[in-house]
């Protein structure tokens, strides 16, 4: 039975748990390239192979390892169906911009399905589902519906489907796919590297001088490039301010070992609280699976308890699965677009040679590939229709009011933040373990954390706009609710348009 405070087993996802080594290569400081592609997710690996078959010089650095972001935290369904986003899309905008957005999906999806199937990457075949859980949002399965009938999917509306949880309705579309996506990234790395590609992790990178040729700083040395794409999740670039108009999101994923039969079929709830339902390979032979169970999603440091969204989806599980047995829990961040349609082409004010894809909103397993096959017809030459009406999208009505209230929600957090620093006094001792506190000196903001019996005081201060951290009690790590960057206890940058270290004081 689960308690108030459920240890965890595993805090890495379960792709990550089981993944080979991925062979990279060394960095050559003042190193030069026709392009270089900073980020190691599913974006920035497919961009570098669609470039390095193109015979050009790529170097696609990472700054942590390969799939430690959002890739490797997926819960990895290609699909047209995507919960309830068609619908929230066609609020924003037309049917024209709507139907391109389904088109670059499906040209995303059925590379990636080629990809595999060329590869021998493993893909499971299954019907995605967006369902009820509650009888009061049967009329958004009715409104997905129609809009999945609007942009040509052949979608068709379930009364019931047979699974062990509640659902009041459901839309499904069959022949969607799942995969490890580990696997997929492992496949484009081994290829890449092939085509003459350069592979690097742990190297940061800090900023982009755009020029002939941009100058991009890292961590570890200087590189140039003719051309420079950012696959970083949200820009790490402030021009264009993408920062302002995306919100990051986080959301929690578990695995499970389940006696007796599992769902056939990929789920996701169109209400809230959020509920993803699918399920994993165990092994090699495919003779069990996991139980994979995702959700709870809430904007980046906002969230008073993490852990309890964690218990809540365990007591959730055990609820309607007797007997699930716990091995993995982790976590992923996406980003949100005020428009519903990811943001992919030139950074402004960048001369044309710097590109950036951002905003896939949780479903970046169609929208990566897309968004690399948009990037390498802007960048080589070539006329993709749907590419191109996306690059024309225009700021809607309602566009506006999303942005006016992500970022009214943003300087209540700024305001909030500084406030709680500074009304809270120095505590007399060190955190308990596992605990973080944002405390001040002076007029400074500081955090102060015990982490494995370390403790820890850096400045609570975000280097990428001074928002006022707050502390993850699941994953023990300092995040800032205004644009989502997050770091380690001890003040190491995980991700997020941050660029840098937090100062460390003790």
């Amino acid at each position: 039975m689960a308690s108030a405070s459920i240890t965890l087993t595993n805090t890495m996802s379960i792709w990550r748990d089981r993944a080979a080594p991925i062979e990279t290569d060394a960095f050559v400081p003042d190193g030069d390239y026709d392009l270089v592609v900073v980020g190691a997710g599913l974006t920035g690996l497919v961009t570098g192979l669609l470039f390095a078959r193109a015979g050009m010089r790529v170097a696609v650095l990472e700054a942590r390892s390969v799939g430690a972001a959002t890739t490797g935290n997926t819960t990895a369904k290609l699909s047209l169906l995507q919960g309830k986003h068609l619908s929230e899309m066609l609020r924003h905008t037309s049917v024209k911009m709507g139907q391109a957005y389904v088109d670059g999906n499906r040209e995303g999806m059925m590379w990636l399905l080629r990809y595999c199937e060329e590869h021998g990457v493993p893909v499971q075949r299954k019907t995605a589902f967006s369902y009820a859980s509650s009888p009061g949002a049967v009329d958004r399965v009715n409104e997905e519906y129609r809009a999945g009938v609007a942009l040509g999917l052949d979608v068709t509306r379930e009364s019931s489907i047979d699974v062990p949880f509640p659902v009041h309705g459901a839309v499904a579309l069959a022949d969607q796919a799942q995969f490890d996506p580990m696997d997929v990234l492992a496949e484009l790395a081994r290829d890449f590297r092939r085509h003459g590609g350069t592979l690097i992790e742990d190297v940061r990178v800090q900023r982009v001088r755009p020029g002939d040729p941009n100058r991009i700083l890292t961590n570890r040395g200087l590189v140039t490039a003719d051309k420079v794409v950012l696959a970083t999740g949200m820009p790490i670039m402030n021009r264009g301010l993408y920062f302002a108009k995306e919100q990051a999101q986080r959301s929690y994923a578990l695995a499970f070992r389940v006696p007796g039969r599992l769902p056939d079929g990929m789920f996701l709830s169109v209400d809230l609280p959020t509920r993803s339902v699918r399920t994993a390979p165990m092994g090699e032979a495919g003779d069990s699976d996991y139980l994979l169970i995702g959700g709870n999603g809430h904007p980046v440091g906002r969230h008073p308890s993490p852990l309890s969204l964690v218990n809540d989806l365990t007591r959730w599980t055990e609820l309607h699965f007797p007997g699930a047995e716990r091995t993995h829990s982790w976590s992923a961040q996406d980003y949100e677009p005020v428009g519903r349609v990811p943001f992919v082409g030139w950074m402004p004010r960048s001369r044309g040679q710097v590109f950036f894809a951002s905003g896939y909103d949780k479903w970046g397993m169609t929208n990566a590939v897309a968004a690399s096959l948009t990037l390498a017809g802007d960048i080589l030459g070539g006329h993709i229709p749907w590419a191109q009406t996306l690059h024309r999208r225009t700021t809607t009505l309602q566009d506006a009011g999303s942005f006016i209230g992500a970022n009214a929600a943003v300087g209540v957090a700024a305001v909030r933040g500084y406030t709680r620093a500074w009304l809270r006094q120095m505590p007399a001792d060190e955190p308990a373990e596992g605990r973080g506190v944002v405390t001040h000196d002076g007029v400074r903001p500081i955090g102060m954390s015990t982490v494995d019996g370390a403790s820890c005081t850096v400045s609570a201060v975000c280097p990428h706009l001074a928002g006022v951290l707050s502390w993850n009690n699941l994953e023990l790590s300092w995040d800032c609710p205004l644009h989502g960057s997050r770091f380690s206890a001890s003040g190491r940058l995980l991700e997020g348009p941050a660029t840098r270290d937090l100062r460390r004081f003790a």
